[in-house]
């Protein structure tokens, strides 16, 4: 009965994760732009916190894109940087822990920094998701270690599967237009 009852339930079956960068006059339209360089322009996004779905597949981008229809509400954990700074450094990042255990949920983080290279601001991200996940399976995570040193533990382990992250960085112009970066991970239903 609760197995019936479960697959009504609005949970995704898929994710893919995407970024984009978009420049313009107007903070707006530099977001939009940043959506279509993602290719999610058409959707209408609906922002939801950091669960990655049970047995929720993560796609490629081309594959999710061709599942999206004009005007579809799209459920996205989404990573957010605006500035109109000139020369500004800004990086927006999301992170991904996977479980090895297909029945137990994941993590997505997201992160939105200033100053930070895409290396440094996607290994944060990945990081917090890894950290979160970790929490909830009982696992020490070493608070006090480097990330490097945490990720070949995790890789080794038998509890996560697979981290990844995905970011946007950007260095602003010097005219004073708004640039906007943004990373997210989009389900599909």
């Amino acid at each position: 009965m609760i197995l019936a009852s479960r697959k009504r339930l609005l949970v995704p079956k898929k994710m893919f994760l995407t970024k984009g960068v978009g420049t313009h006059s107007t903070e707006l339209r530099s977001f939009e732009l940043s959506l279509r360089d993602a290719g999610i322009e058409k959707c209408n996004l609906v922002s939801v916190s950091s669960i990655l779905p049970p047995e929720c597949k993560i796609v490629s981008k081309n594959e999710g894109i061709k599942e999206l229809v004009a005007g579809m509400l799209t459920f996205v954990v989404m990573a957010r940087s605006s500035s109109n700074e000139p020369h500004r450094l800004i990086a927006s990042s999301i992170g991904c822990a996977k479980p090895a255990d297909p029945n137990a949920y994941g993590y997505l983080s997201e992160h939105h920094a200033f100053g930070e290279t895409e290396k440094v601001a996607g290994d944060f991200a990945e990081e917090l998701a890894v950290s979160m996940l970790a929490s909830t399976l009982g696992m020490d995570f070493g608070e006090d270690k480097p990330w490097s040193e945490k990720k070949e533990e995790f890789k080794i382990s038998d509890k996560i599967v697979r981290t990844t992250n995905i970011t946007q960085s950007a260095v602003v112009g010097s005219g004073g237009d708004y640039t906007t970066v943004l990373a997210v991970a989009a389900f599909i239903f």
